[in-house]
């Protein structure tokens, strides 16, 4: 249990903290921040602080591991597994929140469950399937997305632009795109696979 797989831990242990902070109502959080017509409930900058932190560990982990040669097979397992389950969550907490259409979260999860069976795939055949360029952009743009939605398409909301809903539909269709990429690139895993 190294440095790398015990930050890739935490982000899993953020999950049902950021989960909390958005779903479970207490008297006790302070009064949404105010600023004209604009209301941000507290508990839910609280749940998009805590998603920016597990977010930002992502890249953390991985940086810690190449560089201190410290990539392990339990690293492999967790890294990618602990991405999914913390935007799986926080994209079923949203639609049951009514900020996100259902369909968009589906689309979004359906390609990562799509693409980690593609990597497992590849895992037996002994080969694996790197990261695209198209896949880390669709990262990048599902975090901000997210956090747009959170914080209530703050401070986009003031000059009547709806950058949430922008980026959500942009997340959606970079989405599927990356995930046909991946498999236009590894379809002969595909092939293989049928022997």
């Amino acid at each position: 249990m190294n440095l790398p797989n015990k930050i890739t831990l935490a982000r899993i242990c953020l999950i049902p903290l950021m989960m909390i902070c958005l779903l479970v109502e207490f008297s006790f959080y302070p009064e949404p921040l105010q600023w004209g017509t604009f209301s941000l409930p507290f508990n839910q900058l609280l749940a998009a602080l805590i998603f920016i932190v597990a977010a930002s560990t992502d890249g953390i982990d991985g940086y810690l591991a190449r560089k201190h040669n410290l990539v392990t097979n339990l690293g492999k397992l967790l890294d990618p597994l602990a991405d999914k389950l913390l935007v799986t969550a926080v994209l079923i907490s949203l639609v049951e929140m009514g900020k996100l259409d259902s369909w968009v979260a589906v689309v979004i999860v359906s390609r990562e469950f799509a693409v980690t069976g593609l990597r497992q795939i590849a895992l037996l055949d002994g080969s694996v399937v790197a990261a695209s360029n198209w896949g880390k952009l669709k990262t990048v743009i599902q975090i901000v997305a997210i956090v747009a939605l959170l914080i209530n398409n703050f401070p986009f909301v003031f000059m009547g632009i709806p950058f949430d809903q922008i980026a959500i539909w942009a997340a959606a269709v970079i989405t599927i795109y990356s995930g046909y990429d991946y498999f236009v690139k590894n379809k002969h895993l595909l092939r293989s696979s049928k022997a």
